[in-house]
């Protein structure tokens, strides 16, 4: 497992932060002392267990969430490996994550959309998949079945989307595509 590598690069009882860093292909490396540009800051060390009691509430990966999503799946019509991908692509299958710009847990969910998509809790994994699964098959109806435009509006908006008649010209919402729909093609195909 992934957080057992981590031990042993980093004993959990070390003191520091923990930087990840993502690759093209979704592969995740941490580090205690960033030497290139990429890595976020993954983990505060706030004390002596801060790590070992991490690591035993996110043990994240691409099964963990199957059952949630799954039944997202059946009760919104999208499909499970869509979600997962997009779950992949948004926070690495971290419940606890929040972005920069304030969206939070797996499905990266703006604050200012939790009420419309039944979400009391943002960090509660079943309503966030849920909450997420539902804003995207919204998405989906909302540009016909679309899939790289409904991406583009699950990432950039639907106001940004609409503007431009198109994928927005933006960088990150382009990688963010080409991102989710090759974990997409991995997760149908695997």
């Amino acid at each position: 497992m992934l957080f057992t590598g981590l031990c042993l690069i980093f004993p959990c009882t070390a003191q520091g932060d923990i930087y990840r860093y993502i690759d093209a292909d979704g592969v995740m490396y941490f580090t205690n002392t960033p030497t290139t540009q990429g890595y976020t800051l993954f983990l505060k060390e706030k004390g002596k267990n801060s790590v070992q009691a991490r690591i035993r509430r996110f043990k994240a990966g691409p099964d963990l969430y199957d059952n949630i999503i799954l039944k997202a799946a059946g009760a919104f019509g999208v499909d499970h490996a869509l979600i997962k991908a997009v779950i992949h692509a948004e926070s690495s299958f971290n419940p606890n994550a929040v972005s920069g710009k304030g969206a939070r847990g797996l499905m990266q969910i703006m604050p200012r959309n939790d009420a419309s998509l039944n979400i009391s809790n943002p960090f509660d994994p079943f309503q966030n998949i849920m909450g997420g699964t539902r804003y995207l098959k919204r998405m989906l109806i909302r540009y016909n079945e679309k899939l790289a435009l409904a991406l583009a509006a699950y990432n950039a908006g639907p106001s940004t989307v609409d503007k431009y008649k198109a994928i927005p010209p933006y960088e990150e919402t382009q990688t963010y595509i080409q991102r989710v729909m090759a974990l997409y093609s991995r997760y149908k195909n695997g």
